[in-house]
């Protein structure tokens, strides 16, 4: 089991920086790979960003490419999300996850993630 809590979110104006953190429960979190997805107001969640187990390799949406890093630092277990230049389509509800324990790659389909945490709230205004 892993048991991921998210923080750091806010309201924020266009053009504004927030970071999200994400901690998960366990001992194993170096042996597999974390993403953050977002979801809108009556729109489907989203793919956001992911990063390898080791934080080497990550992948992006192309909408936020450029604007938003992440990384892990695996001896906190935690994985970041680094959101700079923040438009207001950027609001929306963000959730970290996590795939079954082992699991590695540059995973993008929500069906690949078993864990969740709970979201945080990103609102940026115009």
């Amino acid at each position: 089991q892993v048991q991921l809590v998210e923080s750091g979110g806010g309201l924020v104006q266009a053009g504004g920086s927030l970071r999200l953190s994400c901690a998960a429960s366990g001992r194993t979190f170096s042996s597999y790979a974390m993403g953050w997805f977002r979801q809108a107001p009556w729109k489907e969640r989203e793919f956001v960003a992911a990063i390898r187990w080791s934080g080497i390799s990550t992948y992006y949406l192309d909408s936020v490419k450029g604007r938003f890093t992440i990384s892990r630092d695996n001896a906190k277990n935690t994985v970041y999300l680094q959101m700079n230049s923040l438009k207001p389509e950027d609001t929306a509800v963000y959730y970290c996850a996590a795939p079954r324990i082992g699991r590695d790659g540059l995973l993008h389909e929500i069906s690949q993630y078993e864990y969740w945490g709970q979201g945080t709230q990103v609102t940026v205004s115009s």
